[in-house]
């Protein structure tokens, strides 16, 4: 026991030095990455090397396009180029280092005029390039007494060089100093970096100690770093740029270009074998090369080169090697980086409109935070009495005897009048106390004054609490628009998952089956909420997405899958692209049956059927006020908006709520419409009735029959109603009965009509859906002689579990598929 314990100590504390070397080493990183930008190192070194750099032992082409490219992409860091350019230049030579300084400060001026124009693209800076050069360079001919016919041809092709190594940096130096980490580089891009990079060093030829040649050993060691990072692919292209730029630096290395582009495509094959396998595969190449060229003399120096290279390699900060991976197109740092970048956005933008969540869940307060909704009695009392006798004992004669001498007995007596008014609503054929008959010499005229005062506070009242429920109306429809966007908010932060390994399983199972699939694209892999799209060439109607696919997707899944959309070109030389997800728990047969008024065409009832998405169904049956047209009109329309609100995400007490204000609200005409609506969950068949002035509606179990009853006025009668919410759960072979009023109360003579109800459902032999809607029809027209007194409408749903039409398929030697935790 106490060894188990001293393992988890000693185990905690070696994670946590752990822990502590790397963040060291990352704050000793951010602190030399600190330092080298503040005293501009990399410009510093940059300009250094290719002040030195020579193409063809004499014409420098690179001073200039890097002094020009600096002046308009990082002109902070112009002065220190410069300075390191002609250091660069003057350790070469004196004649190299005057002729740099001519040119430097000819295109200063090339810059400076060409900064008038204020152009923000670089279309013009080559030509201003070559032009400078070329008059620069010809100009240091001509002082110097060297204008010769060969002279003038090589400042010629060095003012060409120029043009495209002007190109070359601005590809460059612009991934350098303005790259942004989520973006993967073009091809054209990464050979202009690599372009870049040899060119440094290039400034690093004749550098030798003891017989070993810098420019080998960097130019290796930048084949390791561009191979571990891109593979086969990146490292033999970099190889032949690299040995193809030493080469022109030095006409004897041509041999260069053969060892870096056989030695970097080995060094990427092996990539997999980590920084062993990259530096394995570089040792191999160059001994390769160096033997069959004939130089075994040199196989020791390069080996001695390589070992150099692959040492810089293996203690180059694994930072290093990444950032550059993350420019590398298809490599796992760069999809990382483009999912990071993608990350932020979906955080700015889920920020953003929860922001606007929290703005309506604060205007919802706003609008809900009212006043207590009636004033103290007492102080209504008090506000009548005072208006009241304003108006009538003013100007009466006996106001100082009232209201100064007998002030209680005045005041006792007139709140006694106004609380009977307040009680009664009138003063007319109620008993008036005597003593203030006697008292009061305008006792009709206080009495009418008292009656016309309570009926403007009444009014106004009434006022009052119509914005009063305005208002609450207004602050539930804000909470429910804050609720659907914070869920949105939350949905686009789901954290995504690269699922290409489980779209290459399901391409080889269906291979595995003989089938030809062009692409696999998961979209999810939640239990109980797969969504798969597969293109494939066309089947000529055999229909295999149902017959083959979906049966192996249940096997290699191990749940029901089943084909929700296809798009086939059944008989033609097309593809068939389908869409499968997961199978629900339930299903749902439904049936309909109907009948209008006196047998017109048009019925005031109303019925849908929704399917809402995330595996839930609405059932809803709406009766207009009335009959005919109009009464239709205002059904359906219910059932529209009802619709509409359930799918955008909003809960159903508050979808019915605006129903019925929207009803209450548009039309100063009585209009009011009854809802009848079960929400059913095909997963778990839990089911949530909602009433709004319908009848009963009824489970068939067996010989059972269960009513769902609920107490509300109809939509459209109140500007605010109580929703209340009935929560059944129905189990397989259940039938959901669901009725209008012209089927409930049809019978007129019986008074209970539920048990009557109850015992014709339970007496139907039939558990077929619309047999049963058309039997129960049928019962209640025979009830009236064959007449149809009312619009009659009966909805009945049978609840049956799921059973696919075919089987799973087993495929021999396919492991069922890994889902990730967390998929979007």
């Amino acid at each position: 026991m106490m060894a188990s314990k001293n393992q988890v100590i000693s185990a905690t504390q070696f994670s946590w030095n752990q822990n502590q070397v790397a963040s060291k080493w990352s704050q000793l990183g951010d602190g030399l990455a600190a330092t080298a930008q503040k005293w501009h190192l990399l410009p510093l070194m940059m300009g250094f090397l290719l002040g030195r750099a020579l193409i063809l032992d004499e014409i420098s082409p690179f001073i200039v396009p890097y002094f020009m490219v600096m002046f308009f992409l990082k002109r902070d860091s112009l002065f220190v180029s410069t300075i390191a350019l002609l250091a660069g230049a003057f350790t070469h030579s004196v004649p190299l280092g005057l002729e740099s300084i001519l040119s430097i400060v000819i295109a200063y001026m090339a810059c400076r005029v060409a900064g008038k124009f204020r152009r923000k693209d670089f279309s013009r800076l080559p030509l201003i390039v070559l032009v400078s050069l070329f008059v620069s360079h010809l100009l240091f001919d001509v002082v110097t007494g060297q204008v010769t016919t060969y002279n003038l041809v090589m400042i010629g092709v060095e003012g060409v060089l120029s043009f495209v190594l002007t190109l070359i940096f601005i590809q460059s130096l612009s991934i350098i100093h303005l790259s942004k980490p989520y973006e993967p580089l073009k091809n054209e891009e990464i050979v202009c970096l690599v372009i870049l990079l040899a060119s440094l060093m290039t400034g690093t030829v004749d550098w030798t100690i003891r017989g070993v040649s810098m420019e080998h050993v960097l130019s290796r060691y930048l084949l390791l770093l561009f191979a571990f990072a891109g593979g086969g692919t990146i490292g033999a292209a970099v190889g032949v740029v690299t040995g193809l730029i030493l080469s022109l630096a030095n006409v004897n290395a041509l041999q260069q270009i053969n060892l870096l582009a056989f030695a970097g495509l080995l060094a990427g094959l092996l990539r997999e074998g980590g920084k062993v396998g990259v530096s394995t595969g570089l040792l191999i190449g160059a001994s390769i090369l160096a033997i069959y060229g004939g130089a075994e003399d040199m196989l020791y120096i390069s080996l001695v080169e390589s070992s150099l290279a692959i040492l810089l390699f293996v203690l180059t900060p694994a930072v290093i090697w990444k950032k550059i991976a993350r420019f590398i197109p298809g490599t796992p740092e760069n999809l990382q980086s483009h999912q990071d970048y993608m990350r932020r956005i979906r955080d700015v933008t889920a920020g953003k409109i929860q922001k606007f969540s929290d703005l309506f869940t604060q205007l919802s307060r706003s609008f809900a935070q009212t006043a207590a909704t009636s004033e103290l009695k007492e102080k209504q009392i008090d506000d009548f009495i005072s208006r009241v006798s304003g108006f009538s004992c003013q100007r009466c004669w006996k106001k100082e005897q009232c209201w100064e001498r007998e002030t209680k007995s005045t005041y006792d007596s007139m709140k006694s009048l106004a609380e009977t008014v307040y009680e009664f609503g009138t003063l007319q054929g109620q008993a008036v106390p005597r003593d203030w008959e006697r008292k009061c010499v305008k006792s009709d005229k206080m009495i009418e004054l008292m009656e016309q005062e309570y009926e403007r506070n009444h009014a106004y009242d009434q006022l009052k609490k119509q914005v009063l429920e305005s208002r609450m109306l207004v602050a539930d429809q804000l909470s429910g628009v804050s609720r659907v966007m914070s869920d949105f908010a939350k949905e686009i932060q789901r954290e995504g998952l690269e699922l290409s390994l489980q779209e290459k399983q399901v391409s080889h199972a269906l291979e595995g089956l003989g089938l030809s699939v062009r692409r696999v694209d998961i979209h999810s892999l939640d239990e109980g909420n797969v969504d798969i799209e597969i293109s494939q060439p066309t089947c000529y109607g055999r229909d295999e997405c149902a017959k083959i696919v979906a049966p192996m997707l249940s096997e290699i899944l191990g749940e029901n899958i089943v084909v929700k959309d296809r798009q086939c070109e059944a008989f033609k030389d097309g593809h068939c692209k389908m869409c499968l997800t997961s199978a629900r728990t339930y299903e749902i047969e439904i049936g309909v049956a109907g009948a209008a008024k006196d047998g017109k065409l048009l019925s005031g009832d109303s019925f849908k059927t929704m399917d809402l998405g995330n595996g839930r169904m609405a059932l809803a049956i709406s009766d207009g006020m009335g009959n005919g047209e109009r009464a239709f009109m205002e059904s359906q329309s219910a059932l529209d908006m009802l619709q509409q609100l359930l799918k955008a995400g909003i809960d159903e007490k508050l979808s019915i709520k605006t129903v019925n204000s929207v009803l209450a609200l548009r039309s100063t005409e009585e209009m009011f419409a009854t809802v009848d609506l079960a929400l059913i969950d095909l997963k778990s068949a839990h089911t949530r009735f909602v009433k709004i002035g319908s009848t009963p509606s009824f489970i068939k179990r067996g010989s059972d029959v269960i009513s769902v009853t609920a107490n509300n006025l109809p939509a459209g009668i109140l500007e605010e109603i109580e929703v209340d919410v009935v929560s059944r759960t129905l189990k397989p072979g259940d039938l959901l009965v669901m009725m209008s009023d012209g089927i409930y109360e049809a019978p007129r003579h019986i008074e209970n009509r539920q048990l009557w109800m109850k015992r014709i459902i339970s007496e139907l032999a039939t558990n077929d859906p619309q047999e049963v809607a058309d039997l129960l029809l049928e019962r209640v027209i025979r009830q009236h002689s064959g007449n149809i007194v009312d619009d009659m409408t009966v909805l009945v749903a049978r609840v049956d579990r799921f059973v696919p039409q075919w089987s799973a398929i087993h495929v021999q030697g396919m492991e069922r598929i890994e889902r990730p935790r967390v998929v979007s």
